[in-house]
């Protein structure tokens, strides 16, 4: 008759048993916890539409970080899409004034940033316009004003995108490396922005489901 040591050794064996057949099939409820977290409805409406963008991805890193107060509600979302873009144009903006007065680029190229700073100053105001009447949506001429949105924020993604355009040449300064990698990082900034700015337009057009459903 066995005894206890080896009573021992079967449930030692059954537990170890129990274990491995858990980790490889991955069943396990602490498992279930780590590999499918519960996703907040915020974060996937976000998530969704991004999808609608031009570039999901920066979309999602850029607004997942508002979902507490986008919630599911598209218009937050539009608002707040715009809003970054604001902020990113500025930042762009600030950035070209500073490396036209930096010195040391060739005549080309400093009338490349020059042109540039010029239209993303334009790209600002168009910005701001379209999120102050964001900021009073609604009403009988919701139609209107998403109309008047999508004009501006258009313009000043061509805006954006002619800037880029103007600094795609070679790099500033032939021979002077430091001032190549200045141009460089300022057209990467107002490509930043002109993306920004495409996928603000994108959920500004998602809303027009919002007019369509309106009384």
């Amino acid at each position: 008759m066995e005894g206890p040591a080896f009573t021992h050794g079967i449930l030692t064996g059954f537990l170890f048993a129990f274990l491995l057949l858990c980790l490889e099939l991955n069943g396990c409820h602490g498992a279930r916890l780590i590999n499918s977290p519960v996703v907040p409805a915020s974060v996937q409406f976000i998530k969704t539409s991004c999808g609608a963008t031009a570039y999901p991805q920066l979309c999602f890193s850029s607004l997942s970080g508002y979902a507490s107060e986008i919630q599911t509600n598209p218009v937050q979302l539009a608002n707040t899409a715009l809003s970054l873009a604001l902020t990113s144009a500025r930042s762009a903006s600030t950035l070209l004034t500073r490396a036209s007065a930096a010195g040391g680029m060739k005549p080309r190229d400093v009338a490349a940033v020059r042109d540039c700073m010029e239209l993303m100053g334009d790209s600002v105001d168009e910005l701001r316009q379209s999120l102050a009447v964001m900021g009073n949506l609604g009403g009988q001429k919701l139609g209107m004003q998403i109309s008047d949105m999508q004009t501006w924020v258009s313009a000043a993604l061509t805006d954006d995108d002619t800037c880029v355009e103007g600094l795609q040449g070679g790099a500033a300064g032939a021979g002077n490396s430091g001032v190549g990698e200045v141009k460089k990082m300022v057209r990467g900034h107002v490509l930043n922005v002109a993306q920004m700015t495409s996928n603000a337009l994108a959920l500004i057009n998602g809303l027009v489901s919002i007019r369509s459903s309106s009384p």
